[in-house]
């Protein structure tokens, strides 16, 4: 699988990047994360990738042909499945987005800044949107990161038995896993439940799944627009 992330702050990536699950699976050599630093597609002699958006409106727009430089360049080079820009205007993302993306093999993120990014590059390019939630950030970096730590740690082989993916929350549909808990069995006075510690396989899956029942509809509830 091959990532490539396109950026205007590619520092911002990093040290997500260089840590824990995503470095594990490029050291597996099972993922490749490649990040493209927007301002070495700029034509212009001062590498400006920004400028004021036609209309009058407020901040700066990271320009097209960057991008159009950054992306036809790759598409001769690979074929790629999805490109992917991350705006608040997009797809609420879910685990079943990153089911689907993990079976990619080559996939582009385009992480907007400032105010965006030129529309013709989503007209001509971007095959999702994808949003984090119903808020702005200062850039798309943060969003791009998040999508991609939820589709690597699906790749088979990134996590070990100890870290499997399989009974994690929202894995199987709409469905919100059960607490967890580890030693000690008592912290301050917080008792970790009986049953638990009792040893009765059954006893405890029928409380695991009531607890995921209780937690999955109150995070229904919680998630329900008004």
């Amino acid at each position: 699988m091959r990532i490539d992330i396109i950026t205007a702050v590619p520092d911002s990536l990093y040290s997500i990047i260089n840590t824990s699950i995503l470095k594990r699976a490029q050291d597996k050599k099972l993922v490749e994360i490649v990040v493209h630093n927007l301002r070495d597609y700029s034509s212009n002699k001062h590498k400006q990738i920004d400028d004021k958006p036609f209309g009058g409106a407020a901040g700066m727009l990271l320009k097209p042909e960057p991008f159009f430089e950054c992306i036809e360049k790759m598409k001769l080079e690979r074929d790629y499945r999805k490109i992917i820009f991350t705006t608040p205007r997009g797809k609420l993302f879910n685990q079943s987005d990153a089911k689907e993306l993990s079976l990619c093999e080559n996939l582009i993120f385009i992480a907007g800044h400032y105010k965006g990014v030129d529309e013709r590059v989503i007209d001509r390019f971007v095959t999702d949107e994808y949003s984090i939630g119903n808020f702005v950030l200062s850039g798309g970096e943060l969003p791009v990161l998040s999508f991609i730590d939820a589709a690597v740690r699906l790749v088979p082989g990134v996590l070990n038995d100890s870290e499997s993916a399989l009974d994690d929350s929202l894995m199987d549909g709409e469905i919100i896993e059960a607490p967890n808990y580890t030693r000690p069995a008592e912290f301050k006075g917080m008792k970790v439940p009986q049953v638990l510690l009792s040893g009765h396989l059954k006893k405890i899956r029928k409380w695991q799944e009531e607890q995921s029942k209780i937690l999955t509809k109150k995070w229904k509830n919680i998630n329900t627009l008004e």
